[in-house]
């Protein structure tokens, strides 16, 4: 249970006997406020907070083999509520805690070695940061040196290609030769004369 809760749990204590002109048992307290969750062992826990806090709040009847058996309320309790109660007060304390942190924190000098660890944790992020930048460079190098390279070799592993009328012309030539050659044999046979060439029937043709 929440410290505000308990507060307000021992606001409604109070309340309850400040409506009451006579003595009560913990146990109505429990049966009217906490059952069936709680025991009655943390009412009766709640009752000492409260004796224990100004014990002019409640008066307390023993009994039954407990030192707080009934309670009643006294000209100190409505009082007490009346300036706001256990709530009131946890609400005061969490403020002056609240402020006393946020004065503390706004005027707090760093020590030396939380100086140092801040420092340490800046040069850490700036090389991280480096680190990444320099890989982001290098891929981005990469990557245009592979684009030239491959702009480059496409440029010059071209395949020469030929026209069909090249490739026509080229044959008959071959073609041509192949001629010559037979006929070149035929004359060599027939006239038993082993000078003659290519160049010479090529020379002769054109004469």
């Amino acid at each position: 249970m929440s410290e505000f809760f308990k507060s307000e749990l021992k606001d409604r204590f109070l309340e309850y006997a400040a409506d009451r002109d006579d003595y009560f048992e913990v146990q109505l307290l429990y049966d009217e406020f906490l059952r069936p969750h709680y025991s009655l062992a943390y009412a009766q826990k709640l009752i000492d907070e409260i004796l224990e806090y100004d014990h002019r709040l409640l008066e307390v009847m023993s009994g039954n083999g407990a030192k707080v058996f009934m309670v009643a309320s006294t000209p100190e309790t409505v009082d007490f509520l009346e300036e706001g109660g256990f709530t009131d007060l946890y609400i005061r304390e969490e403020e002056k805690w609240d402020t006393f942190f946020e004065h503390l924190s706004n005027n707090r000098k760093l020590t030396q070695e939380e100086i140092a660890i801040l420092d340490d944790s800046k040069k850490a992020t700036l090389k991280k940061e480096k680190r990444l930048l320099f890989l982001l460079i290098f891929a981005v190098a990469f990557s245009f040196l592979f684009a030239l390279f491959s702009i480059l070799k496409d440029s010059f592993s071209k395949e020469e290609y030929i026209t069909r009328q090249e490739l026509e012309e080229r044959l008959q030539a071959l073609q041509s030769n192949d001629e010559k050659e037979i006929l070149i044999e035929e004359v060599k046979a027939e006239n038993g004369d082993d000078s003659i060439s290519v160049d010479n029937i090529a020379v002769g043709n054109t004469e």
